[in-house]
């Protein structure tokens, strides 16, 4: 048997979770690589995009930096890519920038469009499926290298031959809503060794390290949209998803005028500048006739959604199940029955009533901590 090390590729965002995920792997003995997934607008050359003969013997070396920060007018100078490296080097792992932009423009017009149908998105889901992993799958396989990491807060058990995607150990910070979509023959080649600690433990041992980016805040936005102004993304995307129409009661009365549905998502509060002598809320959008109505928090409640396209990380099953059902990345599953529908549909009926089910935003459906699958909410 061959004692050479395993090779991983290891997913560096110049935050402090995807650093610790190269600094413990490599102290694990794997021989680390890092990857920089650019998805900003500038434009690489060179070096940046480079595969070398050697795979990832390929080093970032200081010329190399010097000469990238002429051709890409500064963008390798970022904040995040330099901690990134700067990281890279400290490890004195290999480093390499892969450019995303192109295909990272379709994610942003999915956002879009989700928006334009009434519809709330989760594009870190669509991303993390469609682009990050499959892009990380396809560099590993070029360069040879045996293993994809990243530094998401989840875990992932693979026993006799049988993979399974679980939550991280700090239920503050666990990521396995957003990788449901990712296939388990990418998860069966994935490594997360920030999954086995909390967010806290993380930062502590990079600061015992001196890692420059152990007390680095964590991104609260999509990262697209870093000023949280959503509608001005989809406005410059789809403009004509801002047509006035009006505001209605669940009685059909009219009670104000909305700019565009883009502007408004399931359970919104704000911004709706409509006076009904109680708090009111978005209850549904109405694309058919450019309509948002609006109601209590009563209304909000309901005990049952359907979701499409549904991907499961098991046998799919045949009969209805019981499982714990999140709505959102920030909600808290809860308990429900889950029936198979057609294909790839799912009915789901919770014991209890939910507030603000949301269409576009993700059903992940849970056994414990062991993701099952998940679907989008129609």
């Amino acid at each position: 048997m061959s004692d050479k090390p395993h090779k991983v590729v290891v997913a560096m965002s110049g935050g402090v979770d995807s650093s610790m995920a190269a600094y413990l792997l490599q102290e694990r003995g794997y021989e680390v690589a890092g990857v920089f997934l650019r998805t900003g607008s500038a434009k690489p050359t060179g070096a940046d995009t480079h595969l070398s003969q050697e795979g990832l013997a390929y080093v970032d070396s200081p010329e190399d930096r010097a000469a990238r920060y002429a051709r890409c007018g500064g963008y390798c100078g970022s904040p995040d890519a330099t901690d990134a490296r700067a990281v890279a080097q400290k490890l004195c792992i290999p480093f390499v920038i892969l450019d995303l932009q192109p295909q990272f423009d379709r994610i942003i017009d999915y956002f879009a469009d989700e928006y334009l149908r009434g519809r709330t998105p989760n594009p870190c889901v669509m991303c993390n499926e469609q682009l990050k992993f499959a892009r990380l799958a396809e560099y590993t396989q070029q360069v040879g290298a045996d293993f994809i990491a990243t530094g998401h807060h989840a875990r992932i058990d693979l026993q006799d031959g049988i993979c399974r995607l679980r939550r991280g150990v700090d239920q503050y910070k666990d990521q396995s809503y957003v990788l449901f979509r990712v296939g388990l023959d990418v998860l069966s080649q994935t490594l997360l060794p920030i999954g086995e600690r909390t967010k806290d433990e993380v930062r502590q041992h990079a600061r015992r390290l001196g890692l420059r980016n152990w007390n680095k805040p964590d991104s609260q936005d999509i990262c697209f949209v870093p000023d949280r102004d959503y509608a001005g993304v989809v406005r410059q995307r789809r403009p004509e998803a801002f047509v006035e129409g009006p505001i209605v009661d669940k009685a059909g009365n009219e009670v104000g005028r909305h700019e565009g549905l883009a502007n408004f998502t399931i359970g919104q509060r704000r911004g709706l500048r409509v006076a009904m002598g109680e708090p009111v809320y978005v209850t549904r959008l109405d694309v058919e006739n450019n309509t948002v109505v609006v109601g209590t928090k009563q209304d909000l409640a309901s005990v049952c959604l359907s979701a499409s396209n549904v991907r499961w990380l098991m046998d799919p099953p045949i009969r209805p199940l019981r499982a714990d059902v999140q709505i959102r990345y920030a909600h808290k599953a809860q308990p429900a029955t889950v029936e198979p529908v057609g294909p790839d549909g799912v009915k789901v009926r919770f014991d209890e009533p939910q507030m603000a089910i949301t269409p576009g935003q993700a059903a992940v459906f849970y056994d414990g901590d062991v993701v099952l699958g998940g679907g989008w909410i129609d």
